[in-house]
Order: structure tokens, then C-alpha cells, then sequence
């Protein structure tokens, strides 16, 4: 089993106020658990108006089915025009398995 996780930088658009970054972080974490079979929250940035850092988890067989996915949800985000990717970090963890 591998569990992966990202970290995305994520810079939001045209945002004025707290109350409007919640409701667009909260429409890019919708729209994310409801396509991909992940778990995903604010993790950071929560003071920048324009800008927020999701984490984001997933659970696989391999590191190739969770880095589809991931990629796949990146590019997803990008294409909603709601926000822009600005870094990603993805460490794996695996676990059951043998030496």
C-alpha cells in the first residue's frame, strides 16, 4: 500500500476578501473530492488573501496510480480558472511492503 500526499501553492484570482477566498478555496476542495478518490483541506497560507496551500491524500497500490491522479487533479485546477498551480510537493509513504 502507498499512501500519497501533495502539497499544492495554489495563487487565487481577483480575490478582495476573507470571505471570498473561503468561497473559492472551498469550490477548488469541492471540486476536487468529488472528482478524485482523495481527502483534501486547507493546510496554509490562510492569512494570504490571494494565495492558499491545499494537502491533499490519496491511497493506492503504486506510486504511478497516485502521481495519475495527482497530475490529473492539478491539471483539473488549473482548467476550473480558479486558481493557478504554483508549486507542488508529493512525498510518498508505503507501507506492507517487505524488504
Amino acid at each position: 500500500m502507498v499512501v500519497g500526499v501533495l502539497r499544492i501553492d495554489l495563487r487565487l484570482f481577483e480575490i478582495q476578501s476573507l470571505k471570498q477566498k473561503r468561497s473559492v478555496v472551498s469550490r477548488v476542495l469541492n471540486r476536487v473530492r468529488s472528482r478524485y478518490p482523495v481527502s483534501a483541506a486547507e493546510v496554509g497560507c490562510l492569512d494570504l488573501l490571494q494565495r492558499t496551500l491545499l494537502g491533499i491524500s490519496m491511497t493506492a497500490g503504486s506510486e504511478a496510480q497516485i502521481q495519475s491522479v495527482f497530475r490529473k487533479l492539478e491539471e483539473d485546477i488549473y482548467q476550473s480558472g480558479l486558481a493557478e498551480p504554483l508549486d507542488t510537493e508529493i512525498e510518498y509513504l508505503h507501507y506492507g511492503e517487505k524488504s
